[in-house]
């Protein structure tokens, strides 16, 4: 659903999707956004050409690695990624007034296993890398 809700910019689900990547974790080597977005590095390589032409993301050298590049997130980029962000909570809280009591202490209960998902799948990223 969340990914269904209406959005205030139209971009393709893995354009978005690298965007959200780049504005969550920092800036990311084109191999590691392609393996993340499961598309080939030459997909990639036009999607981040794209959307640097579009000032949404720059390349900039890795400093690890002087043969490497690190795709960033532009400001340009963030602003899509805050807009879309804001958007959605808008319309979940547009939902979200019509649960009557009984169902807001259903979610209230359920939060606590939510967290635990959630930082579960957290430190398993970590344990990854980028």
């Amino acid at each position: 659903m969340f990914i269904r809700l209406p959005s205030v910019q139209r971009l393709s689900f893995t354009t978005l999707s690298v965007l959200h990547t780049l504005a969550g974790r920092g800036p990311r080597r084109l191999t590691a956004l392609a393996a993340g977005e499961q598309v080939t590095q030459p997909a990639m390589t036009q999607m981040v050409t794209k959307l640097q032409r579009d000032g949404l993301v720059e390349r900039r050298a890795d400093p690890s690695d002087s043969r490497a590049v690190l795709v960033h997130i532009t400001a340009a980029g963030a602003a899509v990624v805050q807009g879309r962000r804001a958007d959605r909570v808008a319309h979940l809280a547009e939902l979200a007034a019509r649960l009557t009591p009984g169902e807001w202490a259903a979610i209230a209960a359920a939060l606590p296993a939510l967290r635990r998902l959630v930082d579960a799948d957290r430190r398993k990223q970590q344990q990854k890398g980028p």
